[in-house]
């Protein structure tokens, strides 16, 4: 069985930890900082065999070299040269095992023009986002389009509703405060912050999220419901879904 954990980095990073069964073997995904990682692989006697990588931002990548040299492992991203260490670069269509899983790679621009996801089928499916989806929320436009984004968002929207989302940062509060405004009649949004609010009182992650949790209250996912649409045409959305994602997204931005 693969179990997946979260490695807290920085103030909000997280970055995640597969394991299959009882092997010492691990994969990590997006190592922002090589120190946490180092201290739970020597804690518990790991070799780390395989990173993944989103993107290039360095919150993501800034670990690698620190670890490579200590394990060599098998490295997995984007085909952009300014991530140095990649020994498989991947895109769009592809497909790499991992941990004994087969995950599917997804292109999902928008936050970065490189970001790349992985999707693993099966009960659960799991997905590796980066900082394109997070709980409640999504992430900011840094190189890409607004276009690009929502059709990143719609593809993540159809996978089965029992996904595992495990997204890079703990932004859930940050993301239902917003929702709260956003799409003011979903009860469903006000009860997550409630719950949010406990669990971060104990530090507790407040991922991973589901598809089918996020599609409940995260408005990027409900630009075509009437709470969301009147939130966004009182900030200037025209009422098209696109116009709607942009506004929400641009208003996030300010929030």
């Amino acid at each position: 069985m693969l179990s997946v954990t979260p490695i807290p980095a920085f103030s909000d990073n997280y970055i995640w930890l597969l394991r299959q069964d009882a092997s010492q073997n691990v994969c990590v995904v997006d190592p922002g900082d090589a120190a946490p990682v180092l201290e739970v692989l020597e804690r518990e006697e790991l070799h780390l065999e395989t990173v993944l990588i989103t993107h290039h931002h360095p919150d993501h990548t800034g670990g690698l070299d620190e670890l490579i040299s200590r394990y060599s492992p098998r490295v997995i991203g984007p085909d952009n040269p300014a991530i140095g260490g990649i020994t498989e670069t991947v895109g769009e269509g592809d497909e790499v095992r991992v941990m004994g899983r087969l995950l599917d790679v997804m292109a999902t621009p928008g936050h970065t023009l490189d970001h790349i996801s992985f999707f693993a089928p099966g009960i659960p499916s799991l997905l590796f986002c980066g900082d394109t989806l997070f709980c409640a929320g999504c992430g900011r436009l840094f190189e890409g389009t607004p276009e690009q984004l929502f059709t990143a968002l719609e593809r993540f929207a159809a996978l089965p509703e029992d996904t595992m989302v495990f997204a890079a940062h703990e932004y859930t509060q940050a993301n239902l405060t917003f929702a709260c405004e956003a799409d003011p009649d979903n009860r469903d949004v006000f009860h997550a912050l409630e719950d949010c609010r406990k669990a971060r009182e104990t530090e507790r992650p407040t991922l991973p999220s589901t598809i089918g949790r996020e599609l409940l209250i995260n408005p990027y996912f409900r630009v075509r419901t009437q709470s969301v649409r009147n939130a966004a045409g009182a900030q200037g959305a025209n009422g098209d879904d696109l116009a709607t994602f942009t506004t929400l997204r641009e208003w996030k931005n300010r929030f």
